[in-house]
């Protein structure tokens, strides 16, 4: 079975399984795959009863993460294990969990284990540690991304439902890409870092991997929260507002950029995977438009090349003066660059980013989101050892400006090279754009219809079975709210999750109305005789924001009881009979997506 949220929670919810035998499995797994170095420190059987039988005495309704197993990487703290950050010398065991993972746990997720990391974070390979390279989960001769290796690779390979990473310069991205998965980058400090041992602490953030996009965004909900102890936590000014930022208005505009400005590296088969993304995505009815990427790449030079790398020295500096031999070589190199630095260099390079930024800000004002490639292409294990820094350098093209300038990205997958190596492409918007981009990411998810991670179900086959809370409330939506639909931000932002796809009774009628955008249905009760069944999606949406969601309904929609093919009776999007002037009937269609695409 695969480990997603859907799959998992629909398991639960029929008593199939329980959370010791799905961490039986996950221990199998981890053993199979012992040769791929993920693990610092998988949790013993002993280290995970507490765990286990804290949800033996609870309820799966109760808990949104009762028994969903996830992976942390090794430098964020879980009380009672040790944090090494891929040196030993360096390790401490912590009396508290990170404030993001205490959160994860208390909603019922499960911690498999501490994973493999560059070496103080520092890298985007996944090759930089003393526990081995990290081997890539679909080509294990080919790096797996990093720093956070482990944390991809678990995920990847079914070892965990989702993982924490960290991201100073994309280390949250580009192992999504390398092996078919989703990397959230939250804008930085929607997740608090508390517990986080820092690599650039003005720039880090704590990062999803997830399966699927609906995964990340429930976990994200659980996990963001302001945090009084860590001066960096913000909470998301735009949460339950109905601002421009978390919707897209008429057909989606994604800004790409010019040909001259791509960089492959010499890799044809990424060149490729990039130009049938995109031409598919184009076929789909959004516009691409193309955008100067140039203050962009000059920023992400400043990353290393600039006063930053000092952030990476104040946090390694008490062991890199007493025992420089703890550090590997090439972490020792990169670090040490940053106690050259003086403060006349700094605030050079602070003057220079924020002109950067200004000419950043007017491009992403023009579209409604950029998208790039993740990475401009992969490598082979041995090619990094020859040459370890400039070809981690080259990872970064794509993602190293992005904390620099305080936004936010989601990596998502689109595709694999004609010897089946992942690719995938990441989309950027301003700081808390998260469920915005979530939206326009799980939109091209369902678009490319992947595989799951290495080795798991398809995409299109995942349990829907309906998922019980007593805190919940469960809404159909026909149109504009639908997923990969411009208001699927109002739902996701609120910590809403897809339960299920069904139709509903023969006894509705399905309207186009006038006006827009955004362009929107009207399922209407039908007169004796002339109805059909509607395809509808079922949402679990928190009852703390039901009102909320509901206040921003405009005439003539609003909420009333919509009747299920299952003999289920929820709340839903019904039309006053006012509001039909004008209307198209489209109930032959039996959908507003079958609508869109025939039109």
């Amino acid at each position: 079975m695969n480990l997603s949220l859907t799959e998992l929670r629909g398991a639960y919810a029929k008593n199939k399984v329980t959370p010791r035998e799905v961490m039986a499995m996950v221990a199998e797994r981890c053993e199979q795959h012992r040769d791929h170095n993920i693990w610092i420190h998988q949790l013993t059987a002993a280290e995970l009863e507490p765990y286990l039988q804290r949800l033996e005495t609870s309820s799966a309704d109760a808990l949104p993460l009762y028994g969903i197993p996830f992976a942390i990487k090794d430098n964020i703290d879980l009380a009672g294990v040790p944090t090494t950050a891929a040196c030993d010398a360096f390790a401490y065991t912590p009396e508290r969990s990170a404030f993001v993972v205490q959160r994860l746990i208390d909603a019922g997720a499960i911690p498999v284990g501490k994973t493999n990391l560059d070496q103080f974070a520092t890298g985007l390979v996944g090759t930089r540690s003393p526990w081995g390279a990290c081997k890539n989960s679909f080509d294990p001769s080919m790096i797996s991304g990093g720093s956070s290796a482990g944390s991809a690779v678990s995920v990847a390979l079914g070892m965990a439902s989702f993982s924490l990473g960290t991201d100073t310069a994309g280390s949250g991205r580009v192992p999504a890409c390398f092996n078919n998965l989703v990397g959230v980058k939250p804008s930085i400090g929607l997740l608090s870092a508390s517990g986080m041992l820092p690599a650039c602490r003005s720039l880090d953030c704590i990062t999803i991997f997830a399966l699927q996009c609906d995964d990340a965004n429930a976990i994200l909900a659980i996990a963001e929260g302001e945090d009084a102890s860590d001066a960096y936590s913000r909470s998301n000014p735009f949460a339950n507002s109905a601002r421009h930022y978390g919707q897209w208005q008429g057909p989606l505009r994604i800004g790409v950029l010019p040909a001259e400005q791509l960089s492959f590296f010499g890799h044809e088969a990424y060149a490729q995977c990039y130009q049938r993304s995109l031409a598919a995505i184009a076929a789909s009815g959004v516009e691409l438009v193309e955008v100067d990427f140039a203050p962009f790449i000059e920023a992400a030079r400043l990353l290393y090349e600039g006063p930053w790398v000092a952030e990476r020295y104040i946090a390694t500096s008490p062991l890199i003066q007493k025992r420089p031999e703890a550090l590997l070589d090439v972490t020792r190199t990169i670090i040490s660059a940053g106690e050259r630095g003086s403060a006349v260099e700094a605030f050079r390079a602070q003057y220079r980013l924020k002109a950067l930024r200004k000419a950043a800000t007017t491009v992403l004002e023009s579209v409604d989101c950029l998208l790039t490639p993740t990475a401009g292409r992969p490598y082979a294990i041995d090619e990094v050892n020859q040459d370890p820094i400039t070809l981690n350098s080259n990872l970064g093209y794509y993602t190293n400006y992005m904390n620099l300038f305080d936004l936010a990205g989601v990596a998502v997958p689109t595709g694999f090279t004609d010897s089946g190596f992942p690719f995938g492409l990441t989309l950027v918007g301003e700081a808390f754009t998260d469920r915005r981009l979530l939206s326009v990411a799980n939109y091209l998810q369902q678009l490319f219809k992947l595989p799951l991670g290495k080795d798991q179900s398809d995409y299109q086959a995942l349990s829907t079975a309906p998922i019980k809370n007593q805190q919940r409330i469960a809404v159909a939506v026909c149109g504009a709210h639908l997923q990969g639909q411009p208001l699927n931000w109002q739902l996701t932002e609120r910590g809403a999750y897809l339960v299920s796809k069904t139709l509903s009774t023969p006894n509705y009628q399905l309207y186009a109305l006038a006006g827009g955008p955004p362009f929107r249905p009207g399922m209407v009760i039908a007169s004796q005789g002339q109805g059909c069944a509607i395809e509808v999606e079922v949402w679990s949406v928190p009852a703390s924001e039901f009102g909320s969601f509901v206040a921003g309904i405009p005439a003539p929609l609003g909420i009333g009881k919509v009747s299920l093919q299952d003999g289920s009776v929820v709340s839903g999007f019904i039309c006053e009979a006012s509001g039909l002037a004008g209307a198209e009937d489209i109930s032959h269609f039996g959908g507003w997506r079958k609508y869109l695409a025939a039109k």
